[in-house]
C-alpha cells in the first residue's frame, strides 16, 4: 500500500471490483484495472501506458 502515493495508476493480473488494490486505488482516486491476466508480463518498466479504468483499458503509449 505505501506505493500508491507514487504511483499513478493500478493494473492487477488478478482480482475484481472488490479486491484489495481496487478498493484502495478506489480510496486514492486512481485509475486501476485489474484481472488482464497478462499485463505484468507484458508491461516493463520505461513504457507510458494510459490506463482507463472506467473502461477497463490499457494501451500502451511508448515502449520506453
Amino acid at each position: 500500500t505505501p506505493l500508491f502515493s507514487i504511483a499513478g495508476a493500478v493494473v492487477a493480473d488478478t482480482g475484481g471490483p472488490l479486491s484489495h488494490c481496487a478498493i484502495v486505488s478506489r480510496e486514492y482516486k486512481m485509475p486501476c484495472v485489474v484481472g488482464t491476466v497478462v499485463g505484468t508480463a507484458v508491461i516493463t518498466d520505461g513504457m507510458t501506458l494510459t490506463v482507463d479504468g472506467a473502461k477497463g483499458i490499457v494501451r500502451i503509449d511508448s515502449r520506453g
